[in-house]
């Protein structure tokens, strides 16, 4: 059966999704979940609101689903030990770091990885598992064949988020409200700048980063059937309420195979729509149709909500099932005896029964009283024992009994799992390198390369692999060029659909030389080792802290690519263990989408003629292709660093990394030679990015 699992951002919508039928609910305490703005839960409400749960037979999910700074991974520790000493049953995680830290601090606990980790392919879901992970919250971009494909031969359990709010852009792969805001969704303060109006020259789409909310209430049976686990609902930043009328319809979908009716429907958009929903992912049916804002409320809403929180706090959903068995025999005491589903036990003794005058008591009438668990969470499954005739109880008795055993199973369902604690213990400091980086360039474009960038030698130069000309003139030149290593740049997004183009290109690549790839997402790594190809991590990592290269050196990666919402001193304070890369130079990606921005906006392809979204300010954002029919949506300001070489020479990198998007051929030889010590040349409108000012 699946698991419906809700989301709960108070106490309150603890009890709000319990009581309308969450078999599990995910909740955060504390800084390090990926909705800081929730109420959320101090310690003492975290432990009363898991044995709540626990109680009910309703598992609890703890959000420590961002990324952390090295100084933040002790704090990260303690939170996890408190969640475990109050019973948690599994912690959901982003940060290959955080991962590595709850390894030691809590090793019993399950662990569960986010939808930030945008694990979106067989692999990457193989690759959790690999690294210890019970489940993966798969991305939302995926359509229902491949889920199938995922499910069919996943090794871990597979959950989907199958109502919500919907992000443009892949999650975790999303850095526009850290860039421009400095607001960072990977660290749970998104500003949500996807839904404010962009123009697009010469077309009327006001809102084309903002999607519907999702809602496949209508394919429970389907994701069942394909061997999706757990279906999870989106919503810890709203009411309480909202998680009681979701879950509610949600469950009868999912447990009684109810089909939503229109009343239903009408309820799920009243509660929180942007003017409808959406199943364009799953249908895969993309385009315009996807996209919507949200509308006000209307005073009839207000009535369903306050119906809504009278019902969950007037109620109790039974959930719990209990067996009894009694003996009622001629001069002894009545004995009867309760045991739940986690074989708890209870026993009680009421008094010696009277002989019948009028109604004696029979089998029936035990059972009849001992189904009668009203205003607990526990419902009767069953009533056996023996009634000898003739013979009578009052009622009174009965009840009494029938709570004492009542109140004695949730007493013993209160008792929390005892598991291991662990310490956790950072990886030993590793300094770096001293003095200036080398210089690495990566470009978009086969067009961006020329012979002049090839007389200058970057060490480095990171193609993209579906940009590889094999018969390319220019692109044999720095192939043989001994002082330029080319390494091949797998596309961050790769569906299990897809992989065979990248395969045959990363074969072809290594026969013409070219024997390491630049990878940006965990589902990548074994797939480009398996080609032969040494593997290095690019920025979609999300490298945050010294446990995160820790992480990769273990997977066997020759170097990563740090993330770029560090600032320079925290940079430099992070042990190395692994060659670290920055970029220092180019146009940062915001957002990587599986809806094509270009044609949902124009209702054409022409990604040669579209130069982008303008703001209110009137700040352009470069819209490019990439692989899949994607779009990777560019910073309106190119960062610029080669005026502070000391400031980036200080901080123990390997390299710098040059990053070519919107420039030609002839503008990368100038920023080369810029940062290489030649020219004066300076980007009009520069930015030097988050690494003095840092994100919140």
């Amino acid at each position: 059966m699946l698991e419906i699992l809700s989301p709960a951002g108070s106490p309150e919508g603890v009890i709000a999704a319990a009581q309308n039928g969450a078999d599990a609910i995910y909740m955060g305490f504390g800084e390090f979940n990926a909705r800081r703005n929730a109420k959320n839960f101090t310690y003492e409400e975290f432990g009363r609101a898991l044995e709540y749960c626990r109680v009910r037979g309703v598992k609890t999910y703890l959000t420590l689903n961002t990324i952390a700074s090295d100084n933040e991974l002790p704090k990260v520790a303690e939170r996890a030990r408190a969640a475990c000493r109050f019973g948690v049953d599994a912690i959901i995680v982003q940060d290959l770091g955080v991962m590595s830290v709850l390894k030691q601090a809590v090793p019993e606990v399950p662990l569960h990885a986010s939808t930030q980790m945008a694990v979106h392919n067989l692999e990457g879901v193989k690759m959790a598992a690999a690294m210890g992970f019970k489940r993966v919250v798969v991305a939302r971009e995926l359509s229902r064949r491949k889920l199938a494909y995922i499910c069919k031969t996943a090794p871990i359990e597979i959950e989907v988020f199958v109502h919500g709010a919907l992000c443009a852009c892949y999650s975790g792969q999303c850095y526009m409200s850290a860039v421009i805001g400095r607001r960072s969704g990977n660290r749970g303060l998104c500003a949500q700048p996807c839904r404010l109006s962009y123009n697009a020259v010469g077309h009327a789409v006001q809102h084309p980063l903002s999607l519907k909310d999702n809602s496949l209430v209508n394919y429970m049976h389907e994701l069942s059937s394909i061997g999706v686990k757990s279906v999870k609902i989106e919503g810890r930043m709203k009411r309480p309420e909202y998680s009681a009328i979701v879950t509610g319809i949600y469950a009868q979908a999912a447990h009684k195979g109810k089909t939503p009716t229109e009343e239903d429907l009408a309820a799920l958009k009243r509660a929180f729509s942007r003017q409808g929903f959406t199943d364009g992912y799953f249908t895969d049916k993309l385009g315009p149709e996807m996209f919507g804002i949200r509308e006000d409320e209307k005073k009839s809403d207000s009535v369903m909500f306050a119906t809504a929180r009278k019902s969950y706090l007037n109620g109790e959903f039974q959930r719990v099932p209990v067996r009894f068995v009694g003996s009622i025999s001629e001069g002894k005491r009545v004995k009867l005896a309760a045991a739940d589903d986690r074989k708890n036990t209870a026993v009680v003794y009421g008094p010696v029964p009277e002989m019948a005058f009028h109604k004696e008591l029979t089998l029936a009438l035990l059972q009849t009283q001992l189904h009668k668990t009203g205003g607990t969470p526990f419902y009767c499954a069953g009533v056996k024992g023996t009634v000898a005739p003739g013979l009578a109880l009052p009622v009174a008795a009965f009840n009494e009994m029938r709570r004492s055993l009542l109140s004695e199973l949730l007493e013993q369902r209160k008792s929390t799992p005892t598991r291991a604690l662990g310490e956790f213990v950072p990886g030993e400091d590793f300094l770096g390198y001293a003095g200036a980086p080398i210089i690495t360039v990566s470009i978009m474009r086969a067009d961006q390369l020329s012979a002049e960038l090839e007389e200058l030698s970057p060490k480095i130069i990171y193609i993209p692999i579906m940009e590889f000309d094999f018969e390319s003139p220019m692109l044999y030149r720095f192939l043989q060029n001994e002082d330029i290593n080319v390494v091949a740049v797998l596309p961050r997004v790769i569906h299990d659909n897809e992989s065979k183009n990248v395969s045959d290109a990363l074969t072809r690549a290594l026969t013409v030389g070219v024997s390491e790839a630049l990878v940006g997402n965990v589902g990548h790594i074994q797939f480009a080792k398996s080609h032969g190809m040494e593997v290095r991590g690019d920025f979609g990592l999300n490298v945050y802290n010294s446990e995160s290269l820790y992480a990769l050196r273990n997977l066997g990666l020759k170097s990563a690519t740090l993330s770029f919402e560090l600032r320079l001193a925290e940079v430099r304070d992070m042990s190395k263990p692994l060659d670290t890369e920055l970029i220092t130079y180019g146009r940062l990606p915001l957002m990587i989408t599986e809806n094509c921005i270009v044609k949902s906006t124009s209702g054409a392809c022409v990604c040669d003629s579209f130069s982008g979204l303008v703001d209110r300010q009137g700040a352009l954002f470069p819209v490019v292709p990439e692989f899949g029919c994607r779009n990777i949506l560019l910073n309106s300001k190119k960062l610029f660093m080669a005026d502070k070489s000391q400031a980036v020479s200080s901080i123990g990198l390997w390299a710098q990394r040059l990053s070519f998007t919107t420039e030609n051929a002839v503008e990368c030889v100038s920023v080369v030679k810029r940062y290489m010590g030649e020219g004066d040349y300076v980007p009009s409108g520069f930015t030097r990015g988050l690494y003095f000012r840092g994100v919140e």
